[in-house]
């Protein structure tokens, strides 16, 4: 595995308290925050869970910060970290949840998404599809 320093990409989820509904921000025409993949990309075949690779705390403030949203507005997810081959290098894909009542629908818009359920994802990439079904099996069991 190659070494980078650039931050994770992030899936952000939002949980509803009293139902349990999960749904996922897009933004544009990805699942990931903040940019696609490189279609060449591709899951590791190895498992690098065992490994810390990152600490989420500069990813979630960065993308705080992007999204105009309130220091604390998300929270990472714990045990969750997806490693992509892409042709810049190893990437990592970790999960953030929002911690507001209701999901932030303004701050999804202002980059042409909104939240879904993993029903509407079918117009993604395959890529990015596998990765929302992890983070949805990991969320949900």
């Amino acid at each position: 595995m190659t070494e980078t320093t650039e931050l994770p990409r992030l899936i952000i989820l939002h949980k509803q308290s009293t139902s349990a509904r999960l749904r996922f921000m897009t933004l544009g025409e990805t699942l990931l925050a903040f940019s696609p993949l490189p279609e060449e990309s591709a899951l590791h075949d190895q498992d690098y869970s065992s490994k810390v690779q990152f600490h989420p705390g500069a990813a979630l403030r960065a993308a705080e910060k992007n999204l105009e949203l309130e220091e604390g507005a998300l929270e990472p997810v714990p045990d969750f970290c997806i490693w992509l081959n892409t042709p810049e290098g190893d990437r990592a894909v970790l999960l953030a949840a929002c911690t507001t009542i209701d999901p932030p629908f303004a701050a999804a818009e202002k980059f042409g998404g909104k939240f879904i359920a993993i029903t509407e994802a079918r117009r993604f990439p395959v890529i990015e599809r596998e990765i929302l079904r992890r983070t949805y099996e990991h969320v949900l069991g």
